[in-house]
């Protein structure tokens, strides 16, 4: 790609899949099989727990807001993926660069806060089971995930902020199906000095912090159960967090892939990202739903109404 000088460059190349020997349509309908899938089986969930009166506590409160950021943290990219696959073109715009990079931010921010405060909320439930409804109150559910908004927005506006401060000036080539915040910096030609220390400090804060919280919620949670003195009654505490705690297993189990896949251009750097990009959000549902007998009670009767009004 020819060199560009800051004023006139408006545009990044997307490599993705370009390199790839596996057939554009088929990487197409493989992509948005996943995403069709991914956003009704949040939107389900969402409808779901929302016409059953039975759902309305704060486990289900909080994982209606944990399947509105999943289908929004997959719109961030698989969209503009899609479109580049049926164009044969890779271009993103400047402008479209950094949006992409902010709701990627702002969505993946709030899957890390509501992942920690639905721990949370297991812990109190079977730690405290007596002081649940006074502890989880609305107010406090309600406060949890504005703060978790607040966090989120405030970090991907001043990131977002201090990228349109720098200059490209020669290569604008991304190695990648999306624009990653780490690869984008490496192709500025100015000083990302604070973009670098602000990325490093936030995401080892984004990272140790909810994980400490999610670790020290089923550390006492496991302790708690372990008192239990039945076994049926050690199974019914243990299968009330068995679907969130696969969910952040997946989670950071794909995140850590892609932090562990240094060179993202690379096979295994590539499928660690689509791991965690895509197939986390399009597998949350089918693993609260499977394991749930409450929800998958509501997802019948609003699938029934469904196909009677039809």
């Amino acid at each position: 790609m020819e060199a560009r000088n800051q004023t006139s460059a408006s545009e990044f190349l997307l490599l993705g899949f370009s390199q790839d020997s596996v057939p554009q349509p088929l990487l197409f309908g493989l992509f948005l099989s996943m995403y069709l899938v991914t956003v009704l089986g949040n939107l389900l969930i969402i409808l779901a727990i929302s016409c059953d009166s039975h759902l309305h506590t704060p486990m289900y409160f909080f994982l209606s807001n944990l399947s509105f950021a999943d289908i929004s943290f997959i719109s961030t990219t698989v969209p503009k993926m899609l479109m580049n696959f049926q164009t044969q073109s890779k271009y993103i715009t400047y402008a479209g660069c950094i949006t992409q990079m902010y709701f990627f931010m702002v969505f993946g921010g709030m899957d890390t806060f509501l992942l920690t405060v639905m721990a949370y909320d297991r812990f109190v439930a079977i730690c405290h089971p007596l002081h649940y409804p006074v502890i989880m109150n609305p107010q406090l559910c309600g406060l949890l995930v504005l703060m978790s908004w607040f966090i989120s927005l405030s970090y991907s506006l001043t990131q977002s902020l201090l990228i349109l401060r720098l200059s490209f000036c020669t290569n604008w080539v991304i190695p990648h199906f999306y624009c990653e915040l780490a690869k984008v910096l490496t192709l500025a030609c100015s000083d990302t000095l604070v973009n670098r220390i602000l990325l490093y400090i936030v995401t080892s804060l984004l990272g140790i912090i909810p994980f400490s919280g999610i670790l020290f919620s089923y550390t006492r949670i496991t302790s708690s159960i372990l008192r239990i003195p039945s076994t049926n009654g050690k199974y019914k505490a243990f299968s009330t967090c068995a679907s969130h705690l696969s969910v952040v297993s997946l989670f950071y189990g794909t995140g850590l892939g892609v932090y562990l896949s240094s060179d993202a251009s690379s096979w295994r750097g590539m499928i660690a990202s689509v791991m965690y990009t895509v197939v986390t959000p399009m597998l949350n549902p089918f693993i609260y739903s499977l394991r749930n007998r409450d929800l998958k009670e509501a997802l019948q009767k609003v699938l029934g109404r469904t196909i009677y009004i039809q």
